[in-house]
């Protein structure tokens, strides 16, 4: 069996990068996520995540989210070579597998336009 995974190149790990996103980034909403994205100097995408209690309340709800996000972003071929931040919405606990896979392959797809032109 394969066990594929995000590898640790390819995460935001460090309270600096996270900073960096959160303060010059563009952004793309919806109920289920807001995701941020800023362009990177590398020559591929990072991912960091942040699934906050105050929006999902259990554990077992955050990381669901996690896991969705974290496959979702490792099966896209994203061409961008930016740094993006998901954060989870208010409907994002209730919604099912597919409402939230939907909402961020939309994501990407606005994402790349908007760092094509950052």
């Amino acid at each position: 069996m394969c066990r594929a995974r995000l590898q640790k190149h390819a995460k935001l790990l460090k309270a600096v990068e996270f900073d960096r996103v959160f303060d010059k980034s563009v952004r793309s909403s919806d109920r289920y996520f807001t995701v941020l994205a800023s362009p990177n100097e590398l020559t591929y995408p990072r991912l960091g995540l942040a699934i906050s209690k105050r929006r999902v309340r259990l554990a077992v709800g955050r990381n669901r989210l996690k896991r969705l996000v974290r496959e979702n972003f490792r099966l896209t071929e994203l061409e961008c070579c930016a740094d993006y931040v998901v954060m989870a919405g208010p409907q994002a606990a209730h919604a099912n597998n597919r409402e939230l896979l939907s909402a961020l392959e939309k994501h990407w797809k606005i994402l790349k336009q908007k760092c094509a032109s950052f």
